[in-house]
């Protein structure tokens, strides 16, 4: 019993070696480039997130017919004959999570999307980002997975339902529970996407830290016998927490650059996205627990109680690393 116990807060500690994965669009690995049609078959890339390594041959990622000009400030410029087309593509030779590309087009239509990168490159089909080319079903699909991504990599949200999830027993007060939890982020999510009621980053991934390590000490306190307000109303405790989890998941979202006409869609199917990822994750938990208790019946309670401790241990390594950015922003 003694190993396994062991084994687990292993694993779980394991985690602290990393840097929590916050929702930003660094940790994300999501940049931002900007298209711009000037003149007839003239264009210009403007790159606007540091992190991104320059593009020292505009040409590499450009289509055959298109050729690279000297370069403007903090943009690239090039020409095209003829002009682009849904059949062209700009491949980028970043290894990074994703891109978001605003391309705004002489007819003053402005489109973005985004466009997933394979570990290597991040190619751009023209194709979702020309007027008329009705991509929207591309734009619903690509944010769907990047909410669900987001969550399946967010490891401080992950932890939080993990500790609903030891917290809770009865199917119905799970579903309640979770459910708060989702209308809660949800609506957050929104308020700080759409620039309603937006909140520095730092004070809230220090509170999601902290929502972690409060969630942790209720697990151990039921365990002993103690029952307090989390676990006779556990949705009202998880709505509340989840207004934080909400306003730090808009970090991957508030600064994209997406145009005002696609920020609905993409906030609806971002939302929808981390809502599949935390059902899978949570499905994925309860198929593990029923397993395990089938196969060391006799040791549930104890590894259940090696995991609170785990999570307590994380989130407060979490919250003191993250406090001094805190006091930076004040």
């Amino acid at each position: 019993m003694r190993a396994l116990l062991f084994t687990s807060l292993t694993l779980l500690s394991a985690l602290i070696t990393h840097p929590a994965m916050g929702h930003d669009v660094d940790i994300t690995g999501v940049a931002r480039v900007f298209l711009d049609e000037d003149t007839d078959n003239h264009y210009r890339l403007s790159i606007v997130d540091q992190q991104v390594p320059p593009l020292f041959n505009v040409e590499r990622i450009l289509p055959s017919h298109c050729t690279g000009l000297a370069p403007g400030n903090f943009s690239y410029r090039f020409q095209c004959e003829p002009a682009l087309s849904i059949e062209d593509e700009l491949v980028f030779p970043w290894a990074l999570e994703g891109i978001v590309v605003i391309a705004r087009w002489r007819d003053d239509s402005n489109i973005s999307s985004y466009f997933p990168g394979d570990g290597t490159r991040v190619s751009v089909p023209l194709g979702d980002l020309k007027a008329g080319a009705g991509p929207l079903s591309n734009l619903a699909v690509r944010y769907l997975i990047l909410g669900a991504e987001h969550i399946l990599f967010g490891i401080d949200h992950l932890l939080f339902v993990l500790g609903l999830l030891l917290l809770l027993s009865g199917f119905w007060k799970l579903i309640k529970t979770i459910t708060a939890f989702t209308i809660a982020h949800s609506i957050t999510l929104a308020f700080a996407v759409l620039g309603i009621f937006p909140v520095p980053n730092a004070p809230i991934e220090a509170l999601i830290a902290l929502s972690i390590l409060m969630l942790a000490r209720e697990v151990v306190m039921g365990q002993r016998g103690v029952r307090t307000l989390v676990h006779d109303k556990p949705w009202l405790v998880a709505f509340v927490f989840g207004l934080f989890h909400g306003f730090g998941f808009a970090g991957a979202l508030g600064e994209l650059g997406l145009s005002d006409n696609d920020i609905p869609l993409a906030l609806l199917f971002f939302n929808l996205g981390v809502e599949a990822g935390q059902i899978g994750f949570i499905l994925l938990m309860t198929a593990l627990h029923f397993t395990y208790s089938r196969v060391f019946q006799g040791l549930v309670v104890s590894t259940h109680r090696g995991l609170a401790y785990g999570l307590g241990g994380i989130a407060c390594f979490w919250f003191l690393e993250r406090l001094p950015a805190l006091f930076a922003v004040a």
